[in-house]
């Protein structure tokens, strides 16, 4: 770490601003110090966590702050040099980065009390009014990921944005980071609230942080992220929370619509077999914790699979060990039923489908700035998830700009390419 007395002193005020707010926020007589912060940037000191001993006197309401743990400070040129590690374009940094873990109240998908954590990063520098800009990650099954925890690219693009002048707020979703229980993969709507209670969760912390964020909130995020982030716009276009308004939607690669276009991509090859498996396995086992989908295991995997494929979706194991004890075809993961009902879905697996599948199926403002990332060589989610979405948008009198990253990229070169867009057209503080 870079940076000399002056980052030493900015390190100190980060773990005083933190007591300083939860103290603020919660008027507890003691605050507890935790054990040192996971996944912190490269040679920044170890952080600890500001936490309530007494979660009572922590607000009992969605969106309530329980704890802020300070991740350390990156000067510029370590955000730049992570993001070109990421293979990003960082042309867009201009100042060094704060980050936090929170960890505040949300809901399960059945409506209980439950708790998340999610990344807050803030610049350094330049204005203390700054546009909050929410990236919400895609795919993990593995908890240690999730960008609040992990040094993968969803803490790279954030950090990034925040470093343009932005607060980038990235929630984990639920089961993910250091959230209790099992992520509901594909369950849009508790993904949703996690992402909403999320962004409340940050605009409490800033006061104490020494900023404030601006009413007008852009919204981003890649493959089941990009789907999340059509939704959340959709629930923020609708006045979820009066305190924000949609400013601007970028998703990159969503599967928009599960039942048309995803599902059926996996039976005629425009999804890699390798990657349907990985994904029909984590979408059933998941799904089923939500709805009754099958009893057994063996109703649904082959053996020896049946025995396994629930543990290896717990959140403890990385997706490269899962996928390593998968098949490499769908007609080896499944029986020859569920082979078939996946090709023709009905009944509840149907229901499921359709409830994740209107994402896009709404009415923006028409001050609202739309554009969708897609890519026509993309094997994970095929281009026509994006055209779905643009069909819909359009029934409703709204044309979104749609930028197709061309027949070379694949799903994660999609993202590549179109963040240097992204990170040059979201709102940044002058």
């Amino acid at each position: 770490m870079r940076g000399g007395r002056r980052a030493h002193r900015v390190r100190g005020g980060l773990a005083a601003g933190a007591a300083l707010l939860l103290a603020a926020l919660t008027a507890a007589p003691a605050l507890a110090v935790a054990p040192p912060a996971a996944g912190r940037p490269t040679g920044t000191p170890t952080a600890q966590a500001v936490t309530v001993p007494d979660a009572s006197h922590a607000g009992r309401g969605r969106g309530a702050l329980l704890s802020l743990t300070p991740l350390g400070i990156q000067d510029r040129a370590e955000i730049v040099a992570q993001a070109e590690e990421a293979g990003l374009d960082a042309a867009t940094a201009r100042y060094g980065v704060a980050a936090y873990r929170l960890t505040y109240r949300t809901i399960t998908p059945d409506g209980r009390p439950t708790t998340a954590s999610g990344l807050l990063a803030l610049p350094t520098g330049g204005s203390r009014k700054l546009p909050p800009v929410v990236h919400a990650h895609g795919t993990l099954s593995y908890r240690g990921y999730a960008p609040s925890v992990g040094q993968g690219v969803d803490r790279a693009v954030s950090v990034l944005y925040a470093s343009a002048g932005r607060a980038a707020i990235a929630p984990d979703y639920l089961g993910l980071g250091t959230g209790p229980g099992r992520h509901p993969y594909m369950d849009t709507r508790s993904s949703v609230s996690a992402s909403l209670d999320m962004l409340r969760a940050a605009r409490s912390a800033a006061p104490g942080l020494g900023t404030a964020f601006d009413r007008d909130v852009a919204v981003t995020g890649f493959s089941q992220g990009g789907q999340v982030a059509m939704a959340l716009g959709r629930e923020l276009a609708r006045g979820a929370d009066p305190r924000f308004r949609l400013g601007t939607l970028a998703p990159v690669a969503g599967p928009y619509d599960l039942e048309h276009a995803e599902l059926p991509g996996m039976f005629d090859g425009r999804i890699g077999a390798q990657s349907a498996v990985f994904y029909v396995a984590f979408f059933l086992t998941a799904q089923n914790r939500l709805h009754p989908l099958y009893g057994d295991p063996s109703e649904v995997f082959r053996a020896p699979y049946a025995d396994r494929v629930e543990d290896l979706f717990d959140g403890d194991h990385p997706a490269e060990e899962t996928a390593g004890k998968l098949p490499a075809r769908l007609e080896d993961l499944l029986t020859d039923d569920w082979y078939r009902k996946l090709q023709h879905p009905s009944g509840v697996l149907l229901h499921l489908l359709r409830a994740n599948d209107h994402t896009c199926d709404w009415t923006p403002d028409r001050n609202v700035r739309i554009t969708l990332y897609t890519a026509t060589g993309d094997r994970d989610v095929p281009k026509a998830n994006t055209l779905s979405c643009a069909r819909q948008l359009t029934h409703h009198g709204v044309r979104p700009t749609v930028i197709d990253q061309g027949a070379d990229a694949n799903h994660y070169t999609s993202f590549r390419r179109s963040e240097p867009s992204i990170a040059r057209t979201l709102p940044m503080a002058r």
